[in-house]
């Protein structure tokens, strides 16, 4: 994970949180920038940014959870832990549900907070592993023909050669035939490779 991968975006309105939650954070050895409300980072934050997010639930303006939404209906994934004062269990289920990772309430021990943070740290890489992976699998399967991936789609429905012949109306030779062909160019030596394939560019998700 590269440095700035690992950026704390600290937002929160409170002068003296940003502050001594800075300080502690870039004494642990982290990358930090702060922004005093939700309006300030929503103006900059965009799906190149990388790090994860410590956000305050109660801002005046658009609040933590407001945020929460615009991220995720733009299509940013950056992990968040929530912040609050305030021991409210319907906010805590709420940010949850809406995907955050953790959710502390001020005033939090050092250790819950970095620890939070690490977690944060290695959902972003297992994320970024995942869409690399998906992204090579969905070129892989862009040199597949249209009856290949008709095949493909036989194989993750967990259809025998035979039974996706007769759905294609085809031989079974040939579908053995394609079969191989398809293996050969996404690179997969077994079944189990095909699938793993097909699955991480989403195949067979409706199911």
């Amino acid at each position: 994970m590269t440095d700035t991968d690992r950026i704390v975006h600290i937002v929160d309105d409170d002068e003296g949180i940003r502050q001594s939650i800075g300080f502690m954070l870039r004494k642990a050895g982290h990358f930090v920038k702060t922004y005093t409300s939700g309006t300030e980072f929503l103006a900059v934050v965009d799906r190149e940014m990388r790090g994860c997010i410590l956000l305050d639930v109660r801002m005046p303006g658009i609040d933590g959870l407001e945020v929460q939404d615009r991220l995720s209906s733009h299509g940013i994934a950056l992990p968040v832990i929530m912040l609050t004062g305030h021991g409210d269990v319907t906010l805590a289920v709420r940010a949850i549900k809406a995907g955050a990772l953790e959710f502390l309430e001020k005033p939090f021990e050092r250790a819950a907070l970095l620890a939070a943070i690490d977690a944060a740290f290695k959902h972003a890489a297992r994320d970024k592993r995942d869409h690399v992976a998906s992204a090579d699998a969905v070129v892989r399967l862009a040199a597949l023909t249209p009856r290949e991936r008709d095949v493909l789609d036989g194989m993750v429905l967990g259809r025998p050669n035979k039974l996706i012949a007769f759905d294609l109306g085809i031989a079974t030779r040939t579908v053995e035939v394609h079969r191989a062909n398809l293996m050969d160019k996404v690179h997969a030596r077994s079944l189990s490779d095909v699938l793993r394939i097909a699955f991480a560019a989403g195949l067979g998700e409706a199911a």
